[in-house]
């Protein structure tokens, strides 16, 4: 919770956030097949409607979504399973999507 209201916090602040880039256990944020208790936020949707909302280009690293079933429509049709899982706002790629929001951000902010 405490990086989707960070990011929250930047953009209504006037922030630019150039990439996030969901790695290991955070890729299960672009899951969309979770399903939160009724009390609570859904994290996954909170992520999916903030991306969108803000034109935020959002990366899950491929090694850790394909883990945890985390799969978009490529990804799913290659390993011959039955559904894609991964939010339309978010794609799969791997860590060179982190290096080049590196290299094109002034900060890089990690939680985890």
């Amino acid at each position: 919770m405490t990086a989707y209201q960070f990011a929250t916090e930047a953009v209504s602040q006037g922030h630019e956030i150039y990439r996030v880039f969901f790695y290991g256990d955070g890729v299960l944020n672009a899951n969309s097949l979770s399903v939160a208790p009724q009390d609570e936020i859904n994290l996954s949707e909170a992520w999916d409607e903030f991306l969108k909302n803000n034109g935020i280009d959002s990366v899950a690293c491929v090694s850790s979504a394909l883990v945890r079933g985390i799969l978009d429509f490529d990804e799913s049709t290659r390993h011959e399973m039955a559904s894609v899982s991964l939010f339309k706002s978010t794609q799969i790629a791997g860590l060179g999507q982190l290096v080049d929001a590196a290299l094109h951000s002034e900060r890089l902010v990690s939680f985890g």
